[in-house]
């Protein structure tokens, strides 16, 4: 059996109206030390974002979640940000902030596999099997 190594991930939430704090989960990042891993995997239930905030601009969202994604692949063409450490990407996706886009706070755990922790984890708290 693969040895259990720490990891830590965050949700990713779009809160088109901050002072109402409602929110919606899109997104999870993960970050595996040990296995020098940091992901991030989101979807937008169009319906549903339409329902939940009917004026937000999903073009927009979808950019900024682009953004998120590309600074956790980083190298050459990711801004500055993309060029950290990994574990430096993470904390400065995980910072808090007052935008539509707002990370949860950081949650431990441990895994074997960080691929496969955050597939579950986008699955259970992002992804709703009943609605596809």
């Amino acid at each position: 059996m693969p040895a259990l190594v720490p990891y830590e991930y965050a949700v990713i939430r779009v809160v088109p109206r901050v002072e109402r704090e409602e929110f919606v989960n899109v997104g999870v990042i993960l970050y595996c030390k040990d296995q020098r891993f940091l992901a991030f995997d989101y979807a937008i239930d169009d319906a549903l974002m339409k329902r939940f905030a009917p004026s937000l601009d999903l073009d927009d969202v979808r950019a900024n979640l682009r953004a998120f994604d590309r600074i956790c692949i980083g190298g050459f063409g990711c801004g500055p940000i993309g060029e950290l450490e990994l574990g430096e990407r993470f904390r400065w996706l995980t910072a808090t902030r007052s935008t539509v886009l707002q990370p949860s706070p950081v949650h431990p755990g441990y895994t074997a596999d960080a691929q496969e922790t955050l597939d579950r984890v986008f699955r259970q708290l992002v992804f709703r099997e009943s609605e596809q």
